[in-house]
Formats: C-alpha cells, sequence, structure tokens
C-alpha cells in the first residue's frame, strides 16, 4: 500500500518526510544526535544532510580535527571538497568522496548543488556559521 508522503508525519518509530522540506528546518541536517531523543531521526551514530547550495556558497571556516568519517554524494551540481593537498571535484550525479578521522576539509558549490552528506558518529560541536 503507497502512502502519500506529507512532511512531519510521526508516530512512536515512523518520521515521514521530504528532504528538501526539513532540510531547510535544521541547516539541511535531516538525522543526527542534534534531533529530539524519541524522534526516529535522533541518532548517535549516524548524521545525514541534505545540502542546497547556491553557486558560489562555500564554508564558513575549514573543519579542522575531525572526528568523523564522512560520504559526500553529489545529487545535481557541480561542487569542491578541499581537502589537505587534494580537491576533489564532484560534477555527474552520483560522484561521491569518502574521507576519515582527521582528515581536515572544506567546500564551495562551483554551481547551484544539492548533496546528501552522511557522517559518522554523530558528534556535537562542530557546527560553523552557515556551512555545516
Amino acid at each position: 500500500m503507497d502512502e502519500d508522503v506529507r512532511s512531519g508525519e510521526t508516530d512512536d518509530s515512523v518520521y515521514v518526510g521530504n528532504a528538501g522540506t526539513d532540510a531547510v528546518l535544521d541547516r539541511g541536517w535531516l538525522l543526527g544526535h542534534f534531533k529530539d531523543v524519541g524522534d526516529p531521526r535522533h541518532s548517535e551514530t549516524v548524521e545525514v544532510k541534505w545540502g542546497v547550495h547556491p553557486k558560489g556558497d562555500e564554508r564558513a571556516e575549514w573543519v579542522r580535527g575531525e572526528e568523523r568519517t564522512a560520504l559526500l554524494v553529489l545529487i545535481s551540481g557541480r561542487f569542491r571538497v578541499e581537502l589537505p593537498g587534494r580537491d576533489v571535484l564532484l560534477e555527474r550525479q552520483g560522484d561521491y568522496v569518502v574521507w576519515g578521522r582527521g582528515v581536515d576539509h572544506s567546500w564551495v558549490a562551483e554551481e547551484e548543488s544539492v548533496v546528501l552528506t552522511v557522517r559518522w558518529p554523530s558528534v556535537p560541536g562542530y557546527a560553523v556559521g552557515a556551512g555545516g
């Protein structure tokens, strides 16, 4: 039986939403430690972000002393991830990059872009400026 998706529908163990709609509520983050305990989107182990970035958008400052592993997948656009000594350009839908603990990073949207980010574990304390 198909279910009509209405953002924000929830019960004790299921949340039905839309990434584009819900992302604007929490700087793009859909799942992680920052969601209320009891919300099915609360997680201490993983974070998921639906990032919508206008052309020229860039991270306010580099993440240093990274404690998480991250996967960033390009949904649309052209997006550059900056790593120490290396830039990775994501330009085809599905292009992705993974980096681990201890790898500093930043990013810039070379075109209007949508990216899906998965980070683990979910660690408080990384919010910087308007980026994430």
